[in-house]
């Protein structure tokens, strides 16, 4: 698993892993995203 994970690191190193990670936080800061992620949430508690 250590080559999996060394995998991901550099990737996410590397200018595409950068662009997604930022592309990432602004979708997560978005109150729209964030309001369909606790909705999502709260179904998924309920059962």
């Amino acid at each position: 698993m250590a080559g999996l994970f060394s995998k991901i690191q550099r990737f996410l190193r590397s200018p595409k892993g950068r662009e997604l990670q930022h592309k990432a936080r602004r979708i997560a800061q978005d109150p729209h995203t964030r309001r369909k992620v606790t909705d999502a949430l709260r179904r998924f508690r309920r059962r």
